[in-house]
């Protein structure tokens, strides 16, 4: 129950392979469909007392569903343990290379009954376009235990990125005397597209470090004690140009495309009459103290804690002009779990949250300077682990109320600045049941099921100069939060042979986008074979086996809306020295 600088009921946490005294590698090739090939290879083990090593290698190139649109990623990581008694220090290098061919992607408009007006393999994107990201991060941490009951560390990250970035982005579907075609139906068979030139570049340094204590006061009694802090800064640069077509071709300008047989390179972006880019920096801070004490009464366990934030944000536009935002604020937890059994434990908790928005979002290009987004979650439930584990299941309900959370404005960029705007909602209240079941139905067959229940609705609404925003009005169901969400995932092995069987699928009630449109609700399924013999296995996935058209999210009437991927395979073989 301790999460930093975010929202709760929401948080990933990331945890990187470290180097291992215990000598393993691996190579794993993969093929598949859309031209996919890659593989990866690692390997990690002593190399010395008290120091190990670890490096590994990614590499992939793939065609995407969309039109035109590929991926090649490389990465490389490496890093080295050294265990020093008392003390372990750990440090570590990542490189990524991303190099993604008119894949800066929009979706795919829609009709008012939510169905895509182009084959979802169209893109608004010329196969010029790309997008390319060079990043690097190093990172170290310092870990020891000084004394017995007490553990310390401190941690440190630098980050380099740089992102280049030309592509098309839509612009107008439909307007009066606007329109770039229109169908025998009357239905709008195109759409004009605005042009952008932009480079981005980020200089992280980010520190935290932590503290517990644990002791133990009898058998019955025991109590840990965490204390800690966060640090961080982000220096960016960003330089844009945009240029925005027309409903008919224009000279030097970029080029509409219809959705029905649409006709590509019919404009050459080198030609375009692109305006000087404008250049804007941001500056941000970031630091926060916290403290969270947890205490163990024979089966009662309850937990409270403490945080404080506090951030200072400078924002500078071309023209000069600077937008500074800062503040701080406290953010609160606790918690009880009464384990009544072994099998059977009831839980309850209550947070509040405060998170800054990013320093690009204070931009006034942008919409900003907009208040941080603030919420609280209360929490309660029942976890299960039945038939001697062989049953587990959890069940909670929950509340989870979030003041001025961003999303993007469906007007996109009115300014013509080519910076997307943001538009903040009041309120936006989510409440639901989750319940989750993980099963051993026999020694070799498993299953998994769950189900979420989701009410999220505007609670209170955001007016703007030009009035509500869509699907912005108090009471309005919130975009893209579906009020139904099923999965299940089930696998049968035969150890005898060393093949397994696997099938899923993921069930999605009907939403809504920003601009108010249906995003149809889907049902699709995903299966595998795998076979495993000593240091060899084999693995053959197939997603979206029904080959399903289907949205999985929806963004605005000009973006559209995004489309789940087509049937896919693929096949991957991986051996273990």
């Amino acid at each position: 129950m301790l999460y930093g600088q975010t929202a709760p009921g929401g948080l990933f946490n990331y945890v990187t392979k470290k180097p291992s005294e215990v000598f393993a590698a691996s190579v794993r090739a993969v093929a598949g469909t859309e031209s996919r090939l890659g593989g990866q290879a690692e390997v990690t083990g002593p190399v010395a007392k008290g120091v190990a090593l670890r490096g590994g290698v990614f590499f992939e190139d793939r065609d995407l569903p969309r039109t035109f649109a590929g991926n090649r990623t490389l990465i490389l990581d490496g890093g080295a343990a050294f265990d020093i008694g008392p003390a372990k220090l750990t440090v570590q290098a990542l490189r990524i290379e991303q190099d993604l061919a008119a894949n800066r992607l929009r979706g795919i408009p829609v009709d008012n009954d939510g169905h895509f007006l182009a084959p979802r393999r169209w893109n608004h994107n010329e196969p010029t376009d790309f997008l390319n990201l060079r990043s690097t991060s190093l990172y170290a941490k310092f870990e020891a235990e000084p004394v017995e009951g007490l553990k310390l560390d401190v941690s440190g990250r630098r980050i380099v990125s740089d992102e280049t970035q030309q592509y098309h982005e839509p612009f107008l579907l439909d307007a009066s005397n606007q329109k770039v075609d229109v169908n025998r139906d009357g239905i709008v068979d195109g759409i004009s597209r605005e042009f952008r030139d932009q480079y981005r570049e980020s200089r992280i340094w980010s520190f935290g470090g932590n503290a517990v204590w644990s002791h133990g006061f009898s058998d019955a009694v025991t109590n840990r004690v965490l204390a800690g802090f966060d640090y961080s800064t982000d220096e960016s640069l960003s330089r844009a140009a945009s240029l925005r077509g027309r409903a008919t071709a224009s000279a030097g300008r970029p080029c509409p495309l219809t959705f029905v047989n649409p006709v590509y390179r019919a404009c050459d972006p080198t030609k375009y009459a692109m305006p000087p880019q404008t250049r804007s920096t941001t500056e941000t801070k970031r630091y926060g103290f916290y403290a969270l004490n947890e205490l163990t009464i024979d089966r009662v366990i309850l937990t409270a804690g403490v945080r404080t934030d506090t951030f200072d944000d400078i924002s500078v536009t071309n023209n000069g002009t600077v937008t500074r935002f800062e503040g701080s604020d406290e953010s609160y937890r606790v918690g009880a779990v009464w384990r009544v059994r072994d099998d059977l434990s009831i839980f309850a908790q209550y947070a509040t949250s405060f998170e800054p928005q990013s320093a690009s979002a204070q931009d006034p290009r942008a919409g900003g300077p907009f208040a941080p987004t603030t919420g609280d979650m209360i929490e309660g439930g029942i976890k299960t682990a039945l038939m001697n584990g062989r049953i587990q299941s959890s069940l909670s309900v929950y509340r989870i109320k979030r003041q001025n959370l961003l999303q993007a404005d469906p007007r996109g960029d009115p300014e013509g600045d080519g910076i997307n705007n943001s538009v903040a909602f009041g309120e936006v209240t989510s409440k639901g049941v989750d319940v989750d079941i993980a099963a051993d139905i026999t020694g070799n067959w498993v299953l998994t099921l769950t189900y979420a229940y989701n009410d999220t609705r505007v609670t209170k609404s955001t007016t703007t100069a030009n009035g509500n925003i869509t699907n912005v009005v108090a009471g309005g169901r919130f975009a893209n939060a579906p009020e139904h969400k099923l999965g299940f995932w089930t696998r049968y092995q035969l150890p005898s042979t060393g093949l397994a069987f696997a099938l899923g699928g993921d069930y999605v009630s009907e939403r809504i986008s920003l601009s108010n449109q249906p995003v149809n609700a889907y049902f699709v399924f995903d299966g595998s074979v795998t076979w495993t013999r000593g240091p060899w296995d084999l693995r053959l996935r197939v997603d979206n086996i029904l080959d399903k058209t289907y949205a999985v999210s929806g963004f605005n009437d000009r973006g559209g809306h995004f489309p789940g991927e087509p049937r896919s395979a693929f096949l991957e073989v991986g051996y273990k020295f």
